[in-house]
């Protein structure tokens, strides 16, 4: 535990692994993990800021790719079980699948009324050029950033590179630069420079209701990317199998698609069975707006709903949630067309 003078708040880092806390190995060259006492070994000032930090770690650190369903609940669950103990949490995590981590968490943590703040790095922390370093602290500052006595961020968020961004509203869209994530159709919530500026509009607002998390997720569900030339006999292998329960449906621009008639009554069947079909944009910035081109009115005509903007790796886990957690199927429908949690803009 590192505790500063004041132990003004509470504060549980959450470590999963990813880059932030690898080491490179002298032989291979290759990344390997290493433990997360030995990640805040190289920030020792933490000590200085004014909050008691407890960790706890994954028994074994993970890759991002490797992070999936389990671990999600994994994540709520730690989250749940301290809820009361501490004032906000901060989830070490690759950043590969980071955003659809933090979407996850965030539909399941209902309720949430305190910070939960995901941040990684695009180089392990050991490297003298690492930018770990200001990403955690910088994630532990707004962790305990509070205004009247309230957290200034009462959402799961994730902070990468001086950029604060809604869980549910973030993408990771480059490989290479520090600059790694960003919110295509929403606002960041805060800007990290000399001074933390929070975007209080754009903020989730403080709320005593208290949490209610949810408990499943749904695994049957799979993505569908359309492409030009795509066969009818792939669009029926994927949308046929006896085993989904719902499908995120990759359309062209603002909902286009390029469908045979054939492939059309496949999904309609499909749907007439009970599988929920989620339509959203291959674009990064703009919203599906099904029914505006003759070529996407066919979606709506046979019960295709509509994502709005949202990214297309929230769409996945709301999905996988709701019909995790919900049976009635007109239930799961409005729930997937609203804005539940900030996750999209309501048409």
């Amino acid at each position: 535990m590192l505790t500063g003078t004041n132990k003004i708040s509470n504060i549980l880092l959450i470590y999963t692994g990813g880059t932030i806390g690898m080491i490179e190995d002298e032989q291979s060259k290759s990344y390997l993990p290493f433990s997360v006492e030995s990640v805040l070994r190289f920030v020792p000032r933490l000590s200085e800021l004014d909050l008691s930090l407890s960790v706890v770690s994954f028994d074994k650190p993970l890759d991002s790719a490797h992070v999936g369903l389990n671990e999600w609940l994994k994540i709520k669950n730690l989250v749940c079980d301290n809820y009361q103990d501490y004032d906000g949490f901060v989830i070490l995590h690759g950043t590969d699948t980071m955003a659809f981590s933090a979407s996850a968490v965030s539909f399941l943590l209902q309720g949430l009324n305190k910070p939960v703040i995901f941040t990684g790095s695009q180089l392990p922390i050991s490297k003298v050029r690492s930018d770990a370093h200001e990403n955690l602290v910088t994630a532990i500052e707004i962790a305990i950033s509070q205004k009247n006595g309230k957290p200034n961020v009462p959402e799961v968020a994730v902070f990468f590179d001086k950029n604060l961004y809604r869980a549910v509203r973030s993408t990771k869209d480059n490989a290479e630069s520090f600059d790694a994530f960003s919110s295509p159709n929403y606002p960041v919530l805060a800007t990290a420079g000399v001074n933390i500026k929070f975007n209080e509009a754009f903020i989730t607002p403080f709320s005593k209701k208290g949490i209610s998390p949810l408990m499943h997720i749904e695994k049957n569900v799979v993505v569908l990317k359309l492409f030009p030339g795509i066969d009818d006999r792939f669009i029926k292998q994927n949308v046929s199998a006896p085993w989904v329960k719902g499908i995120v449906l990759e359309t062209f621009g603002t909902g286009t698609v390029n469908l045979s008639a054939d492939s059309i009554e496949v999904l309609k069947t499909a749907i007439n069975n009970g599988v929920l079909i989620y339509a959203v944009s291959q674009c990064k910035i703009g919203s599906v707006e099904i029914g505006k081109y003759k070529s996407s009115s066919v979606l709506k005509e046979i019960g295709v709903l509509s994502g709005s903007d949202i990214t297309s790796e929230a769409a996945l886990v709301k999905l996988m949630v709701v019909l995790g957690n919900y049976s009635d199927n007109k239930e799961i429908e409005n729930l997937l067309i609203s804005n539940w949690i900030g996750e999209l803009t309501e048409v």
